[in-house]
């Protein structure tokens, strides 16, 4: 049983004793409401959506993340109330949350929720209220965007970016453990949003201003990918002269006292596959272009694109037409380890639109996301053993842990269709399927 975290006593300069405002109750905003919740902070969180308002009325969010459900849960009553609105609210500070996603056809920033979530703050904003940006936006955006808006209403406003840096699946431990970047408009700014987040970690990195804060989001983002870029980069030279990208990187990082190369594999979600552009984005506009940024991200989106002709023209090799195929494709979420069930910047979005019309019957299969969000991205779901019985090919997009666990050469043997192609991205079934007789076994980076 969940036990909440008593409140803690407040100081004058933790601000006004009106409730704490989450705008936006997503990943990022959901974890932080329930956090501050846990901590003895009354909290009241704005979602447009209502499905998602109803869910969390009646203590069940509509994604996953562990430990979230269960303090929902065990929060007392009216320690977070869940609304569509700031009308009448009077909030000591209003953390904004909201996604920031790219513009499908031009791939620059789309800030409509952002601007929409913007003109909400600034309504219920009076001059002892804390404003807090926490969506991930272009270096300057706080400034140009929400700025002016707060400046409309109050002469001196509190204003602050705070990116969160979470990884999702250990979302509520990393708040408490991770050091919170606190960019201020001024000092007022800057200590009042350091007094709010040291409510749930102990430690505080207060940068020199507003764009320092947005530029640190960006760049450690950016900094992941290129270290995956790196990896997968390597693995398609592994092919290309015949050795074994696996056994490369293991070589290289044992015992070797540098940063670890990373293993090939796909990377996704929401952050990795769009911050990096939104730091493009933010260089362009001042004039320099990151080649480095962009070669990374080119090489990362590559991935499922080799996966799909991977699948193809290994079914050709073994005389089986793809259009008289089935496939199996596993892992609708963008990883699997930690476990997820998001589903943005996820690999099975590249891989069925290169597949769908080009083989008889593409399933998938996933632990957390639901059917219908399977289906939505192109498959035909199915249970692990419906999927494999028939399949001529079995496609492995993430490295969830239970997919090493179920997926074993005896089930691949009463189910798919002999050869049965295996296509690992991550290479987690190697020790299980390498060198199997009638299971022709494929990953990514091995010559």
């Amino acid at each position: 049983m969940t036990h909440p975290t008593p409140p803690t006593p407040r100081t004058p300069g933790d601000g006004p004793d009106g409730p704490v405002a989450v705008i936006g109750l997503g990943y990022v905003g959901l974890t932080l409401a329930v956090s501050l919740a846990r901590a003895g902070v009354p909290v009241v969180g704005v979602e447009a959506e209502p499905g998602t308002r109803a869910a969390l009325r009646a203590g069940t969010p509509v994604l996953f993340e562990p430990g979230v459900a269960e303090l929902l849960r065990g929060l007392p009553p009216d320690r977070l109330t869940v609304t569509g609105t700031l009308e009448g609210v009077t909030p000591s500070a209003v953390v904004i949350c909201v996604g920031t996603p790219l513009d499908a056809g031009t791939g620059r920033p789309d800030l409509r929720h952002f601007t929409h979530a913007a003109d909400t703050a600034a309504a219920a904003a009076t001059a002892d209220t804390l404003v807090v940006v926490r969506s991930t936006v272009p270096v300057g955006t706080t400034r140009r965007v929400l700025l002016p808006r707060l400046r409309a209403r109050v002469a001196e406003p509190l204003l602050a970016f705070c990116p969160e840096r979470t990884i999702q699946g250990r979302a509520l431990a990393e708040l408490a453990g991770l050091p919170q970047v606190v960019g201020g408009l001024d000092d007022r700014s800057a200590d009042r949003a350091r007094r709010l987040f040291a409510r749930l970690t102990p430690d505080q990195v207060v940068t020199a201003d507003l764009e320092t804060a947005e530029l640190v989001k960006l760049a450690c983002n950016a900094h992941t990918d290129l270290l995956y870029g790196f990896g997968n980069e390597l693995a398609m030279i592994a092919e290309a002269v015949g050795v074994d990208a696996t056994e490369v990187v293991a070589a290289a990082n044992l015992h070797y006292p540098r940063p670890d190369l990373a293993r090939p594999g796909f990377v996704g979600g929401s952050c990795l596959t769009k911050d990096p552009y939104l730091l493009m984005y933010s260089a362009a506009t001042a004039g320099y272009h990151p080649p480095l940024v962009a070669a990374a991200r080119a090489v990362n989106e590559q991935v499922p694109h080799l996966v799909t002709e991977r699948v193809l023209k290994a079914l050709a090799a073994a005389g089986r037409a793809p259009a008289d195929a089935k496939v199996l494709v596993c892992g609708m979420a963008y990883k699997g380890r930690p476990e997820t069930d998001d589903v943005r910047g996820s690999a099975a979005t590249v891989v069925a639109t290169g597949l769908r019309e080009r083989v008889r019957l593409l399933a998938g299969h996933d632990y957390l996301v639901p059917d219908d969000v399977t289906a939505g991205l192109g498959y035909t779901p199915a249970t692990l053993v419906d999927g494999l019985t028939g399949a001529d090919a079995l496609v492995l997009l993430v490295d969830h842990p239970r997919y090493r666990a179920d997926l074993d050469a005896a089930l691949l043997g009463r189910t798919m269709n002999r050869p049965a192609l295996v296509v690992d991205v991550w290479g987690d079934l190697a020790p299980a399927l390498s060198g199997v007789a009638d299971v022709d076994y494929r990953r990514l980076g091995r010559g």
